[in-house]
C-alpha cells in the first residue's frame, strides 16, 4: 500500500503516532509517507512531540505556520496538493479537527484520493467553533471514518454517512498514553515546581472563544484567587501567552505560568494533579483514562462520553465559575476508574486491521 499520514498540530501527533506504527507493522513493505503541515512549528509544540512519541522524520514539511483560518486552510491546500499528486497514495489518513485536517481532506476530495478520518463523528453541535465545522466537513468527504465512542456512529448516521464507512476502533490518543505510562509515571514533573502529587490544579486554556477577548483576563483573575487555596500550574500555549502580554509577569506566586512542556512531562503533571481545568478536548479524554477530575470551561463538549463517565464536568464558558473549582475538587473523587470501552491501548491495531483488510479485498 501507499499511505500518506497528515499531521499539523500537537494533538495530531499524539493521535497518529500509534496509527503510523500499527500500519507500518501491518504493511512493512508498503510506502508510508508523513506530511507535516507546520500548523504547529515551535519545538515545544511540535518537534519534541515527534521525538518523544517515536514518530519518524516527516517526508514533507509544508511550513504553513500560524495565521487566520483562511490563511491556514489556503496555505495547506496549496502546499499539499502537489505532494499528493506526486505520491499517488492509495489512502490519506487525517486525524482530529484542526485546519490542517480539513485542508488535507478537501485536497483529497478534489484529487479523488481516498481519505480516512481518525476521531470521526465527534460533535459539540456548536457551529460557532471552527473545529466543529472542520469535523463535519471532513467526515462528509471521508471514505473511512474511524470512531472512538458509540455516539459518534449515531451522529454520522444522522448526517447521512453510510454505515459501512464507519468503524468503531477506540481512542488512538489513549494508545499513546498507555504506551508511555511506564515512562511518565516515574518522572514526578511536579517536583520541579516545588509541588507534591495530588496537591495542585493543572490548567490549559487556548481556544479563541476564551483567549481572544475579555474572558481571558477574567479567567486569570479567577485563577489567581484559586491559587490562594491550592497551587495552580498553567503551561501556557503560545496563543494564550501572546494574549496575556505583560500581565503574565504580574501574577501571584501560587499561579505558576510555565512555557509549554513536552508530552511526557505534561502527562506526568496531569497524572499527579488533584484536578485539571481546561478547554481542550484531548485533556478531557486523558483525565478520564487517568481518573483525574476534569473541569471544562466550555458550554459544550464533543466528548460526552467523558461526562457520562463521571470524570469530566462542564462549567460553561464562564470564568466566574472557576471560583467554584476548589469546592468541586473537594467533593470529586479521584482514583482508578475503568476507562470507556476500547480505550485500551489497541485502537490503532484495530484501525490497521480495517485498512489492510479493505486493501486486501
Amino acid at each position: 500500500m501507499k499511505l500518506v499520514h497528515v499531521v499539523g498540530t500537537r494533538p495530531n501527533f499524539v493521535k497518529m503516532a500509534p496509527v503510523i506504527a500499527a500500519l507500518r507493522a501491518a504493511d512493512p513493505d508498503g510506502r508510508h509517507v508523513l506530511v507535516h503541515t507546520g500548523q504547529h512549528y515551535d519545538r515545544m509544540m511540535s518537534g519534541i512531540f515527534l521525538e518523544q512519541l517515536g514518530v519518524p522524520e516527516p517526508d514533507h514539511m509544508l511550513g504553513v505556520g500560524s495565521g487566520s483560518h483562511a490563511a491556514q486552510l489556503g496555505g495547506v491546500l496549496e502546499a499539499i496538493a502537489p505532494v499528493l499528486t506526486a505520491e499517488e497514495p492509495d489512502l490519506v489518513i487525517v486525524p482530529g479537527d484542526v485546519n490542517s485536517t480539513l485542508a488535507a481532506a478537501l485536497a483529497c476530495a478534489h484529487l479523488r484520493i481516498p481519505l480516512a478520518h481518525v476521531e470521526a463523528g465527534l460533535r459539540s453541535f456548536d457551529r460557532t467553533m471552527p473545529e466543529e465545522v472542520n469535523r463535519v466537513l471532513t467526515d462528509q468527504v471521508s471514505d473511512l471514518l474511524f470512531t472512538h465512542s458509540p455516539e459518534a456512529a449515531i451522529n454520522l448516521a444522522a448526517e447521512g454517512v453510510p454505515g459501512e464507512r464507519v468503524h468503531l476502533v477506540g481512542n488512538t490518543m489513549i494508545d499513546s498514553l498507555v504506551a508511555l505510562e511506564d515512562r511518565f509515571r516515574g518522572i514526578g514533573a511536579c517536583s520541579a515546581h516545588g509541588l507534591e502529587a495530588g496537591s495542585y490544579l493543572l490548567v490549559t486554556l487556548h481556544r479563541p472563544a476564551l483567549v481572544d477577548g475579555p474572558l481571558l483576563g477574567a479567567a486569570i483573575d479567577a485563577l489567581a484567587a484559586v491559587s490562594e487555596s491550592m497551587p495552580v500550574v498553567f503551561p501556557v500555549h503560545p496563543r494564550t501567552r501572546a494574549a496575556l502580554g505583560e500581565r503574565a509577569g504580574r501574577l501571584p506566586e501560587g499561579l505558576m505560568l510555565t512555557d509549554p512542556v513536552g508530552y511526557l512531562d505534561f502527562l506526568s503533571l496531569e497524572a499527579d494533579a488533584r484536578a485539571a481545568l481546561t478547554d481542550s478536548g484531548g485533556i478531557q479524554e486523558e483525565t478520564t483514562y487517568l481518573g483525574v477530575p476534569c473541569f471544562t470551561l466550555r458550554d459544550n463538549t464533543e466528548r460526552p462520553i467523558t461526562i457520562e463517565h463521571g470524570t469530566n464536568h462542564l462549567l460553561g464558558l464562564d470564568p466566574e465559575r472557576i471560583a467554584e473549582v476548589p469546592g468541586l475538587v473537594a467533593a470529586a473523587g479521584r482514583g482508578p476508574v475503568d476507562p470507556p470501552p476500547l480505550w485500551d491501548g489497541r485502537a490503532a491495531e484495530r484501525l490497521a486491521a480495517v485498512v489492510t483488510g479493505i486493501h486486501a479485498t
